[in-house]
């Protein structure tokens, strides 16, 4: 995988560093930062105010960054 696949969409307002690779059928949400070396695999959505580190790897069909499934969770940041 090399740069940013065809098939990923990465919205307006996302922040990726230059080295960033995004595999296919990806989704990189508008608050989400990338930083240098990390690598997205295929079908992963990431959304929210997501933070992912230096060299850091998400492998395919992940989901990070939506609301939390804890049932206490009101809409607080997290």
């Amino acid at each position: 995988m090399s740069g940013i696949h065809p098939t990923a969409v990465v919205e307006s307002g996302a922040v990726l560093a230059e080295d960033v690779e995004v595999g296919p059928y990806a989704v990189v949400g508008p608050e989400v930062k990338l930083a240098e070396g990390v690598r997205v695999g295929a079908h992963v959505v990431l959304m929210g105010r997501t933070r992912v580190g230096v060299g850091s790897q998400i492998f395919p069909f992940a989901c990070l960054g939506g609301t939390p499934q804890d049932q206490d969770f009101t809409g607080e940041g997290t």
